[in-house]
Formats: structure tokens, sequence, C-alpha cells
């Protein structure tokens, strides 16, 4: 009998070690985490609605929307090493690769950076130019927006480069412009009117001798 006995004591003691392993690679196995972070432009501005993908293997595994801040938080991730995508309407799409997820929410922060796609933009470029058509670097090239009553807002400035030329970028819609390019005390402007996303060039020619340079 005290034989029997101690073989059932090391049964359970068997068993109960068996459950416990058990438990603990099922826990492993269960455990989820999560990412959080915030979707911005590169003025550090959030992007309302940014969509964001988990991708495993190639596969993808679960996607989440950014609030109005562009902040976002998704959970349910199991551990691995993921690729996250990130896409909003007006950007080109990102992703950032290797993010490994244990079990907790990792913050990336305002990793996420999105740049605005060229094919979704109004560009303006152009090239300012002396009296005998050779290139100003330096010129000062303002861009203002003709309202309807014929008054205009400052949009932004910029300056030509080593090549006379300038480059601006607006959202897509209907709008009228007025480039004007200014050195040496001298300045001339040049209207542009853009309606679809496109590149709209143009030309100013400053009345100045290349000899004022």
């Amino acid at each position: 009998m005290a034989k029997l006995f101690h073989l059932r004591i090391r049964s359970l003691i068997v068993v109960g070690g068996v459950l416990v392993v058990f438990a603990a690679f099922a826990q492993a196995a269960f455990a989820q985490g999560g990412i959080k972070g915030k979707v911005r432009n590169n003025r550090g501005s959030g992007i309302p609605n940014a969509s964001v993908t988990a991708r495993l293997d190639g596969k993808d595994i679960k996607t989440v929307k950014a609030d109005e801040k562009g902040e976002f938080v998704m959970t349910g991730l199991s551990s691995a090493t993921y690729s996250v995508l990130f896409e909003a309407s007006g950007y080109a799409p990102g992703v950032m690769y290797g993010v490994e997820v244990k079990n907790s929410t990792r913050d990336l922060g305002s990793r996420l950076i999105l740049m605005p796609d060229q094919g979704t933009q109004v560009i303006v470029r152009g090239s300012v130019f002396y009296r005998e058509g050779t290139s100003v670097t330096g010129a000062k090239v303002e861009l203002r927006q003709i309202n309807a009553d014929g008054s205009t807002k400052l949009i932004g400035t910029v300056y030509t480069n080593i090549s006379g030329d300038f480059s601006f970028r607006r959202p897509e819609g209907v709008a009228k412009f007025r480039v004007t390019a200014s050195f040496k005390g001298v300045s001339g402007s040049k209207d542009v009117e853009v309606d679809n996303p496109a590149i709209y060039r143009t030309a100013i020619t400053l009345d100045l001798p290349r000899t004022e340079k």
C-alpha cells in the first residue's frame, strides 16, 4: 500500500509539472502586444485618418485608422517583427521595417512621416533671367494667390538657386497665382492659372543687365 501511495504521489507531481510547463507555453503563445504612434507630415502636423497596417511575412495582419491628430493605437499583435505601412490621401505611402513587437505596446513616437504626393499637387516652377537671358542667382521670388476681388495673399517666398530656378508646391485646386521676382531693386511678375494637379512653368525676365550681378 505504501508503495502504491508513493507511486500516486509521483504521478501527481509529474502531471502537475506537465500542466505548469504547458501553461507557460500557452501563455507565451497567446501573449499579445501592439504598436502606437503618430503619422505626420514633414512640417510636423498630424495627418487625420491615416491608415496604418502591420504586415508579417508579406501578409497584412491588422489595419487601423489614425484619429484627427494623426495618432493611432494597434493592439492584438503576437510577438514578431513587422513591417508597418502607413498612407493617407494626398501623400506618398511610407513603410517602416523591422518593428519588433513583444508582450507590450511599442511606442513608435512621431517617426511615421509622409511626404506630399506630387501626383496630387500643383507645382509652380520657373526661372528668373537677366535682360541678356542669363540666369539670376539669389533673386527673391514671392508667390501670391489672387482672390476673386483682386486682392492678393502671400503664400510663400523662396530664392532662386544657382541655375536661376525656383519652385512652389500647393494643394490641388483651381486658383490664380502671381509670381513676383526681385533683385537689386528691380522686379517683374507673371500670373499663373492652375486647375488640375500638374507642373506649371513660367519665366520672368528682369530689366537688369548682367553687369549688376
